[in-house]
Formats: C-alpha cells, sequence, structure tokens
C-alpha cells in the first residue's frame, strides 16, 4: 500500500474508508461523542491546501467543464442555531467524468476548488456543475479487498467542505446528492441521513446568468462544535 500512494494518491486513507474505520472514528469523536447525529464526515484523499481564495457567490470553474450549472448555498451555524461569521471554508469536488483536477490532466490547476468567506448571515453561495457519483480506483489493493467481498466501488454525488476558525472544531463534511441511486451502498461508508443535501432542478434562465440550460440549486445546513481550530494534514501535495 506504501508503494501504491503517491502525490496523487493515498492508498491508506481509501482503505481506512472502504473497511468503514473512517466513519466509524468520526460517528464516535463528533455529535456528542457518537450521541447525536453530526454533519462532520469524511476528509477524503483529495483535499489539497490554499484553495484560490474566491469571492462569495463566485464561481470555482477554472477550465471548461461540461455539465448542468450547479448554484450551492451552504448555511453554516453554531450548536445554538447562530450563524458563523468569519468562517474559513474550502469546496472542492470532482467533474462530472468523476475525476479530481489532481487526477486529470485536462482541468486546470484548482479546478472545482475554492475559499471562501462567510458573512454575518454565515452562508457561503458558489457556482459550479452538478456532481456526479463515481468509483474509486480499483487497481490497487483496495480494490482486491472489493473483489474479495464482491462489493461495487461506487461512490454517491457529493460535495466537499472544510471550515474553520478560531473556537470552533473544524468542520470537515461531505454534503451529498440526494438524487444519487448508491446512498444507501456507499463504498465509503461515509453517508448518513444528516448529511444528505437539498438538491432541486430549476428551468427557465438563470436569475443572474440567464440562460444556461436546465440547472440545480443544492442547500445544505451544517453545525460547528465548539472546541480547537486546527488543520488535518493534507492527504496529498
Amino acid at each position: 500500500m506504501g508503494q501504491q500512494s503517491d502525490d496523487k494518491h493515498n492508498e491508506f486513507v481509501l482503505m481506512a474508508g472502504s473497511l468503514g474505520v473512517s466513519s466509524l472514528v468520526c460517528l464516535l469523536n463528533n455529535g456528542d461523542n457518537g450521541t447525536t447525529e453530526t454533519t462532520q464526515s469524511l476528509l477524503g484523499p483529495f483535499w489539497r491546501m490554499n484553495q484560490p481564495l474566491t469571492e462569495n457567490g463566485g464561481s470555482i470553474l477554472r477550465s471548461n467543464t461540461p455539465g448542468p450549472r450547479l448554484y450551492g448555498m451552504f448555511t453554516f451555524l453554531d450548536q445554538d442555531g447562530n450563524p458563523i461569521e468569519g468562517l474559513e471554508v474550502d469546496i472542492w469536488h470532482a467533474s462530472p467524468v468523476g475525476l479530481y483536477e489532481n487526477q486529470d490532466d485536462t482541468q486546470a490547476d484548482y479546478n472545482l476548488r475554492g475559499k471562501f468567506m462567510t458573512g454575518a448571515d454565515g452562508v457561503v453561495r458558489f457556482k459550479s456543475v452538478k456532481p456526479v457519483g463515481y468509483p474509486i480506483p480499483t487497481t490497487t489493493t483496495v480494490g482486491t479487498l472489493l473483489s474479495a467481498q464482491n462489493r461495487h466501488p461506487y461512490r454517491p454525488a457529493h460535495v466537499h467542505v472544510l471550515a474553520h476558525k478560531q473556537g470552533f472544531k473544524t468542520l470537515i463534511n461531505q454534503t451529498y446528492v440526494d438524487e444519487t441511486e448508491y446512498l444507501t451502498s456507499d463504498v465509503q461508508f461515509g453517508v448518513t441521513e444528516a448529511l444528505i443535501g437539498k438538491l432541486e432542478k430549476q428551468t427557465g434562465p438563470h436569475p443572474e446568468d440567464g440562460n444556461v440550460g436546465d440547472w440545480y440549486t443544492l442547500e445544505h445546513t451544517l453545525t460547528l462544535e465548539a472546541g480547537e481550530s486546527k488543520l488535518p494534514i493534507p492527504p496529498i501535495k
């Protein structure tokens, strides 16, 4: 597994998720020590530091990326239900062909990645394309494991979130798209009801961008617990 890991792939993170260990540890260490639901979830193997600072409401499309346009709105609250201002939020997800930009030479560097700051309303808005489900790599040890267990390699469509500010435990989240077919059989055991966002298909011109064809909105509310703010070690360079 060590020989199969490099600056674009972390086999150990992939294996921990595929065994359900990552989700178990996450649930035991969040939601008041596993007693309540939580919007904390898995970091995944593709988070990068220093994502480009993007204005609230801006686009994370940094190269030509076909697909239905997505308009995301994520609201960040403290445990008392108050919006959190000044929260630094990373957003990233795979392209419509199921690849993150560091896996795909046809995408620009940091495509479908952006860093945002919340205002007084605790909201981050972003423009992107609708994510799709995708298979995890199956040519390495994890693939052998899945084959032996007669399991499929697919993840449901999702958007990654990492949010941090002093005084709050860093929120690591995957917001799942509620129309995807793999919600109940995620190969990484990552889905809980609290992590499923509200996806809605829209028709007609977008109020800001005009005629973009069919487009989607994705809304979700995420809660941060009080605690120490610290960033994880990036799984890739």
